[in-house]
């Protein structure tokens, strides 16, 4: 059996690179963060964790960039975002830099470790200019973009 664990990277949480190291230390096989861009202001879409938001989703550090720096400091976990919005982000931006994580955490990335979401923030979608009720459609085509 395989265990890891998902955690929030705040800028009030451990920083990435010692979460990474004692995630490993600790016998653990991977390490997988949460992505949200931005929480908007205005937000009307309620969480489906939940209200109110907990404060760490408007304080989530960038996975890809929190990961490379776990990825310098560990030889065996598994590294990933737990789950990415693809929709959210430009398909030949995030290809590259999903391979370059990929290459130094030699092949221990792995893109939406938990799964490929279409989000559930209306306002952050849209902040990205991301119609909702085509979302489903431009992360598949993204994902075939980007292989």
């Amino acid at each position: 059996m395989r265990i890891a664990t998902t955690i929030p990277s705040t800028d009030e949480t451990i920083r990435p690179a010692r979460l990474a190291r004692e995630v490993e230390q600790r016998g653990f096989d991977g390490l997988y963060l949460p992505e949200h861009t931005h929480i908007p202001v205005s937000r009307e879409t309620p969480s489906p964790m939940g209200e109110p938001l907990s404060r760490e989703y408007g304080r989530l550090l960038d996975p890809y960039v929190a990961l490379a720096a776990a990825a310098t400091v560990t030889e065996r976990i598994a590294l990933g975002t737990s789950v990415t919005l693809v929709a959210q982000h430009d398909p030949i931006a995030l290809a590259k830099t999903i391979a370059t994580l990929d290459l130094l955490s030699e092949g221990r990335f792995s893109l939406g470790g938990l799964g490929v979401g279409f989000g559930w923030n209306v306002e952050e979608a849209a902040d990205h200019g991301v119609e909702w009720s085509g979302r489903r459609e431009l992360v598949r085509d993204r994902i075939a973009l980007m292989r």
